[in-house]
């Protein structure tokens, strides 16, 4: 396998092992008559992402006669993505070109070679793993029913409300035609909402801020469908952050895809009306979700609202102020523990005199038990052991002999 590539295509081309670096640690190339695929799939199995790269996008693209042949089995490897990220630590603006090789099937490294503007050729070898192991994640579009595109920028702007720190993130996506009603005015017409996911188990700073947000879909996205029931999906941030960031730089829109708790999610690039048709190269992100819906927090999700309703009621708590946001249809609310309104701090107060009464119930159940002497009192947690993230299913993978 032989192959070159120059000015914007080699940009792109370091953009692509950027972003699937930030994913995980290993990279499979796959060399297919016509393209060559980009496959990496991180240690957890949550995120899978994947490139393919056009012949067209290349200035020289040549495999020997036994892997042109279109029945024959790909020619591939696999290296370490830092490798290659440090051998691509050199400006783009003083390359010439890249150029990569694999003399044979089973060469044991993979030759890369810079030819830079000022005459200098710098050549590296980077150690190809003994067996790789190549597998492909292939979903179908038409499987989802839900799916909203967005810009980067937009999204960028969105998640800036959220702490730098936040590891998960939920997406509660409503039918726009249910109408939401809220006398408010600050929820009620809000299809979509962003909110923070804390892991319960953990008991930190970052956990005390929950941060939500309510989004009009007609402002703020490019497109947005979703019917029926309200659904959500939380999945993990640092993965979506990449892919922004990738996008970002090749000017198209995100496009994701999603179904319901517990299924994973899809994300492509937009890249208009031809959705991708002219392009030479495609990329894919898929990422598994919580098995475990947020949807049960609905009465802290509409806390802004009651409070605002109750706000002219005799002895009602001092309403939850909605900061201003630079959107007059997307509002955030943010509650951090410690300093938060006095009608939050009643339903805590109330949330915990039930927690406290269920463990009570709990204990002198537990008493009247003859088998049981000197039982630790526990108090009752949460099923916090299924409220884990899904791992993508192995069954929906094409597993390609190597």
């Amino acid at each position: 396998m032989e192959l070159s590539m120059s000015g914007s295509s080699l940009r792109t081309f370091g953009r692509c092992v950027t972003f699937l670096a930030r994913v995980a640690s290993e990279l499979v190339l796959q060399a297919h008559p016509a393209k060559l695929e980009m496959h990496t799939l991180n240690s957890s199995r949550s995120a899978y992402a994947s490139i393919s790269l056009a012949r067209d996008f290349f200035d020289q693209y040549h495999l020997d006669a036994a892997a042109s042949a279109p029945s024959s089995t790909p020619l591939q490897c696999s290296v370490l993505l830092k490798s290659l990220l440090a051998v691509l630590r050199t400006p783009h603006a003083a390359l010439d070109r890249l150029a990569v090789s694999l003399p044979e099937p089973d060469a044991p490294k993979l030759q890369i070679t810079l030819h830079c503007l000022n005459g200098v050729r710098k050549t590296y070898w980077i150690v190809c793993s003994a067996e790789p192991e190549v597998q492909s994640l292939s979903l179908d579009r038409g499987r989802f029913p839900s799916r909203l595109a967005i810009r980067p920028r937009e999204l960028a702007r969105l998640l800036s409300n959220f702490q730098s720190s936040l590891q998960e993130l939920t997406i509660i996506a409503t039918d726009p035609a249910s109408g939401l009603p809220d006398a408010s005015g600050d929820v009620g017409g809000k299809a979509v909402e962003l909110r923070s996911y804390n892991d319960p188990t953990k008991d930190d700073c970052d956990t005390r801020l929950h941060t939500q947000l309510w989004i009009d879909p007609a402002e703020e996205f490019v497109e947005f469908v979703h019917a029926g029931d309200p659904v959500d999906v939380t999945f993990g941030v640092k993965e979506l952050k990449a892919f922004l960031t990738f996008c970002e730089g090749c000017e198209v829109d995100i496009l994701l895809f999603f179904e319901k708790t517990g299924e994973p999610v899809l994300l492509v690039p937009r890249f208009g009306l031809d959705d991708g048709a002219a392009s030479d190269f495609e990329a894919t992100l898929v990422l598994a979700t919580m098995t475990v819906s947020q949807l049960s927090d609905s009465d802290d999700a509409q806390q802004p609202a009651t409070s605002a309703q109750n706000a002219g009621e005799p002895g009602a708590a001092a309403p939850t102020l909605v900061p201003e946001n630079v959107s007059n249809h997307t509002k955030i609310w943010s509650e951090l523990s410690g300093s938060t309104p006095k009608s939050i701090e009643a339903n805590r107060e109330n949330h915990a005199q039930k927690k406290r009464n269920a463990s009570t119930n709990m204990l002198n159940d537990m008493s009247m038990l003859p088998n049981v002497t000197n039982a630790p009192s526990k108090p009752p947690v949460a099923d916090n052991a299924n409220n884990i993230m899904q791992p993508l299913q192995m069954d929906h993978m094409e597993e390609r002999p190597g």
